[in-house]
């Protein structure tokens, strides 16, 4: 009996592919991973052969996409609630790149990795760098 599969995501690492998979897993639903092990192998070959996939049963596509939908995709606080930005009130948020300078960068790839305890955040409506108090 032949079936017919559907990628439902693409991840560039398979950390995240997994924790994905285990929350759609966990509503019954079968998936399978692709090129998780060769990605493993080399991650540096993950943009070219495109990404660790996750494929479910054509039968079970638009559950699974209801699922990755409902996973909170912006930052929250140690109390789960949603981070606004202090300038639109804005609530999508995301962790921005602490290596935005030269003299970071350069100690990084030293690494001499910056004592930087702060979690830098940017608003994507806004675009606002902010830390949290």
């Amino acid at each position: 009996m032949s079936e017919t599969f559907k990628t439902v995501a693409v991840f560039q690492y398979s950390a995240e592919a997994l924790i994905i998979k285990g929350r759609i897993e966990s509503e019954g639903i079968q998936v399978f991973t692709m090129d998780m092990h060769t990605i493993d192998t080399d991650p540096l070959v993950s943009n070219a052969i495109g990404g660790v996939k996750l494929r479910v049963k054509a039968e079970d596509e638009q559950k699974a996409l209801q699922i990755i939908e409902s996973i909170q995709k912006y930052a929250i606080d140690d109390q789960g609630e949603s981070i606004c930005c202090p300038k639109c009130n804005g609530e999508k948020i995301v962790l921005d790149s602490t290596i935005d300078s030269f003299k970071n960068l350069v100690l990084f790839l030293l690494f001499l990795l910056p004592i930087n305890k702060k979690t830098k955040y940017r608003c994507e409506d806004c675009n606002h760098k902010f830390y949290l108090k």
